[in-house]
């Protein structure tokens, strides 16, 4: 039987008021001045956009008839936040983000359940992971329960781009760039928050289908120290040309490895999982540890915390290395291994290539048990068909 969580709050309450619930609503909020939900200014379009079909829509490429934006300055301090038509942004040649990847940003999503209600799926744990990766690129702080209720009115706002569709969303990117008007290398003195909606289908091409993944140290995503475990446009950019060979070797996406020992750190843009048996005989659903390279992935958190709750087999925070799985494998110790992200929720794994070899992993029906059970557990709380206080209405 499916996990039922406590009831989610009733239909009026906006998210920010779900605090008291989600304990990672808790520190939004923080002393630095910032904007307020309750300044926003709305400027509607003059013409509605038809709204696609979710069939066939490539991943974020359509996006909805508005956007959110709020601009802060050094001098100025944070604007009054505005919903105003989806257009293009004007910035400086020189603009800081351009030049010197002064550049954040985040991924959530809306859902329409059965009872075409739209709900979002744990936002605080987004606007957290927002402000400290703001933290890391020195831009300014802001109250992450306002930025919530802003996104909030937004999404209220262009809800029949939600699709009425059980396999599409809305996706959120909250993005804040740097806007300083300088080539020097610097802490900024202007930056624009702004958000921007896209109805989405399945992430990958080929569907819900078991994905397969070249592993080579060639390429490293991420190190201890750097900005690996933060959210900024720095970290994907630098990981296009990896990914460029992994198709052109018959993979869809690069399996990340690190260090000497060849750590499995993550897939592509997803966190990584290994269902096995471990070396203790134990059965265990495994990943890799927040040390500094990992992204703190909010779907990453859902698996760990479904899987403590059911206590059917242990659940480890460890060390992964490619010797390691290599072993298994050959023992017949591993059970499935897929991957987990707000843009595919969970995505089996088939195969890796690795040093010359295909790797084959067993994927029972291309959607082994264990990664079909998240899925269901996830999505029938994402679109309200178990009533959890993961989820708020819009």
């Amino acid at each position: 039987m499916a996990n039922v969580r406590a009831p989610a709050s009733p239909v009026s309450a906006p998210c920010p008021e779900n605090h008291n619930k989600d304990p990672a609503s808790n520190d939004l909020a923080n002393s630095a001045p910032s904007f307020k939900a309750a300044d926003l200014a709305l400027q509607l379009c003059k013409t509605r956009k038809p709204c696609p079909e979710v069939e066939g829509l490539q991943f974020g490429t359509v996006f909805t008839d508005h956007m959110l934006l709020v601009k802060w300055s050094r001098d100025g301090g944070w604007e009054r936040p505005r919903i105003q038509p989806f257009g293009d942004l004007s910035l400086h040649p020189a603009c800081s983000a351009l030049h010197y990847a002064l550049q954040l940003f985040e991924g959530l999503k809306a859902y329409r359940g059965e009872d075409d209600r739209v709900r979002l799926f744990r936002p605080a744990l987004n606007m957290r992971r927002m402000l400290r990766s703001a933290s890391r690129l020195c831009m300014p702080s802001f109250d992450g329960a306002e930025l919530l209720e802003c996104i909030r009115k937004l999404v209220a706002l262009d809800q029949e781009w939600v699709p009425r569709s059980a396999s599409g969303s809305l996706y959120i990117r909250p993005t804040f760039v740097g806007t300083e008007i300088s080539l020097g290398v610097k802490k900024p003195s202007s930056a624009l928050l702004f958000v921007i909606l896209s109805p989405v289908g399945s992430y990958f091409s080929t569907g819900a289908r078991p994905v397969s993944l070249w592993a080579d140290t060639t390429y490293i995503r991420a190190w201890r120290g750097g900005t690996g475990d933060y959210k900024i446009g720095g970290n994907y950019g630098s990981s296009i040309c990896a990914q460029h060979e992994a198709v052109e070797r018959g993979c869809q996406q690069v399996l990340w490895l690190y260090g000497d020992d060849q750590q499995i750190t993550e897939v592509g843009t997803m966190n990584v999982f290994l269902y096995w048996i471990s070396e203790e005989g134990e059965e265990e659903l495994a990943t890799p540890p927040l040390d500094g390279i990992i992204l703190p992935g909010i779907t990453r958190q859902s698996i760990l915390e479904l899987a403590h709750d059911w206590g059917d087999f242990k659940v480890a925070e460890r060390c992964l290395t490619m010797a390691h799985l290599c072993q298994a494998l050959e023992d017949g110790r591993v059970k499935e291994m897929f991957g987990a992200g707000t843009a595919c929720v969970v995505c089996p794994i088939s195969r890796v290539l690795y040093q010359g070899k295909d790797l084959q992993i067993p994927c029972e029906g291309n959607f082994p048990p264990l990664a079909s059970r998240f899925l269901r557990e996830l999505t029938d709380i994402q679109y309200g068909r178990i009533t959890s206080d993961w989820t708020c209405l819009v």
